[in-house]
């Protein structure tokens, strides 16, 4: 690494190779310790969700110990966790790029697992509705936290598989909190008091194991390279070497290409908002319409499985957590048996083609429903098949705009994009979703269907023309660092050179964008 000295106000020039070292890197048990130490925290999220989805008709039950309606469940308190949310990928995700990946992702993670643990205790139904607003307030700042860490991370051909399949991982809570709650339900085990509330102190439990696995979770070098702390990113990365060296029992490749940024502290909104909205406008409408769609279909239709279960099939609500197991296995295997191609095949493909066939099939449930030819386990069937294709199209979102910005705006954009998605499709979603559903009219059901699909297939449209191709290439390549066009376009001053402006692609080109 070589320094070059520029006005102190501005701080250090650096040229290095430590990105093309990170992504050079053979998949090793390191990757593993940063999966299961980072992605696991889904799964706690796809507990949550479900449990709540799962338990609602118990909880407005005499004898659960709250005053609550179903309807409160699975409406307010599903619109008040994914409202927390959205606040809290605002709040945490301008923080993570300020403070960094590590220290966000424990704060978070710990403000979870209190928020969690106090909803276990709630005696009234405004306690209960207020720990599922900081609840989701924890989970929001993990979205921008986590998945900004992973993908400066993991090396760039498995870029896209590791980020869809640890996002997927929410299903694997998913199944968790249905056999849980179906446990929970019993009322031969638990009483009716006790049962649910047991769910949401195993939750806190969980966060707290994975608390602990998450302490050994390093710093991302590439943030601390950009924010003046090289010779602590240096050692992180000869560390990880060695350790992959030792592993595989053979020296590594030599890293190809370099990148020279000029270190900064912090990036202002005023430039965030320019880059995203500006620069990289075809990106934003991309990143908007894909975050719409998969935020409307999933917590719409996560929050309310369950009632459509027990209003239209008559399902007993202690059983709607077996239905609600078999979709979330077959969400899962979405993203583990498509995920790769996301990094052969390319992004603009599966993510194009994910969506419109998650909405077209959506379409035809829709349609089945409306024939009444559906039964509890053919809709399950139809639903397993809807969200094969959901889940990797959803989980692309997350990944899309985790890399498609720079470096210095990352956390902040999924943070943006997710907020602004789930507060349009996810807020509105349970809501609408859960007055539709309540009429106990099949038409109002089918309303409610084809509107997510249609948000679907728009968002697979968008997608077939917007999406940028990123798989098996740099982050830095992909959305050049902000510092590193700074750098480039004072160089370019002092030469007083009018070379031609050649896109993010281009290491030397000043900061401009094209999808």
């Amino acid at each position: 690494m070589s320094t070059a000295s520029v006005p102190a106000e501005t701080g250090r020039t650096v040229t290095t190779s430590i990105p093309a070292r990170l992504d050079r890197l053979p998949w090793s048990r390191w990757h593993w310790t940063i999966v299961i130490g980072l992605g696991t925290v889904w799964i706690l999220d796809g507990l949550e969700v479900t449990v709540v989805g799962n338990i609602a008709s118990r909880l407005s039950e005499p004898g659960s110990g709250l005053p609550i309606t179903s309807g409160q469940v699975t409406g307010i308190a599903a619109a008040l966790y994914v409202a927390g949310a959205c606040v809290g990928a605002l709040f945490w995700g301008r923080l993570t790029d300020r403070w960094g990946r590590k220290k966000l992702f424990m704060i978070t993670l710990a403000v979870y697992l209190a928020a969690t643990a106090l909803t276990a205790i709630s005696f009234d139904t405004w306690w209960f509705l207020l720990f599922r607003f900081l609840t989701g307030f924890g989970i929001g700042g993990e979205y921008a936290a986590i998945n900004s860490a992973i993908d400066e991370l993991i090396p760039a051909e498995y870029r896209g598989r590791v980020d869809l399949i640890i996002n997927g991982s929410f299903w694997l809570g998913a199944v968790g909190g249905s056999l849980l709650s179906i446990v929970a339900l019993d009322t031969d085990v638990f009483a009716a008091n006790v049962g649910w509330r047991l769910t949401f102190a195993l939750g806190a439990v969980l966060a707290l194991v994975i608390l602990l696995v998450r302490r050994h979770v390093p710093e991302s070098p590439r943030w601390l390279l950009i924010h003046g702390r090289d010779d602590e990113a240096e050692r992180i990365v000869s560390a990880i070497e060695r350790e992959v060296e030792a592993e595989k029992g053979e020296p590594l490749p030599p890293a190809e290409g370099e990148i020279t940024i000029h270190q900064r502290r912090s990036v202002s909104f005023v430039e965030i908002g320019r880059t995203v909205f500006s620069d990289y406008r075809r990106r934003a409408i991309l990143g908007f319409s894909l975050f719409i769609g998969q935020a409307f279909l999933y917590n719409a239709i996560t929050f309310g499985f369950g009632a459509i279960l027990t209003t239209f099939f008559d399902v007993p609500s202690g059983d709607t957590g077996y239905y609600f197991a078999v979709i979330a296995l077959g969400n899962f295997c979405g993203p583990l048996l498509l995920g790769k191609l996301f990094d052969t095949v390319g992004r603009r493909v599966m993510i194009s083609s994910t969506y419109l066939l998650s909405g077209l099939l959506l379409f035809g449930t829709a349609w089945l429903f409306d024939r009444g030819s559906l039964s509890a386990a053919t809709l399950t069937a139809c639903w397993c098949a809807v969200l094969f294709f959901a889940s990797a199209g959803a989980s692309s979102a997350y990944l899309t705009v985790s890399e498609v910005f720079p470096m210095e705006t990352r956390a902040m954009s999924i943070a943006f994009f997710y907020a602004l998605g789930t507060a349009a499709g996810g807020i509105s979603g349970p809501l609408l979703f859960a007055d539709l559903t309540g009429t106990g009219r099949v038409g109002d059901t089918v309303l409610a269907f084809q509107i997510g699909a249609t948000l679907m297939c728009a968002a697979g449209l968008v997608a077939a023309l917007l999406a940028v191709r990123a798989e098996r290439r740099s982050l830095e390549d992909i959305a050049k660092p902000l510092t590193a066009a700074a750098t480039a376009a004072r160089t370019k001053a002092r030469a007083g050179s009018a070379r031609e402006d050649q896109g993010p692609g281009n290491p030397q080109g000043p900061r401009t964008a094209t999808a």
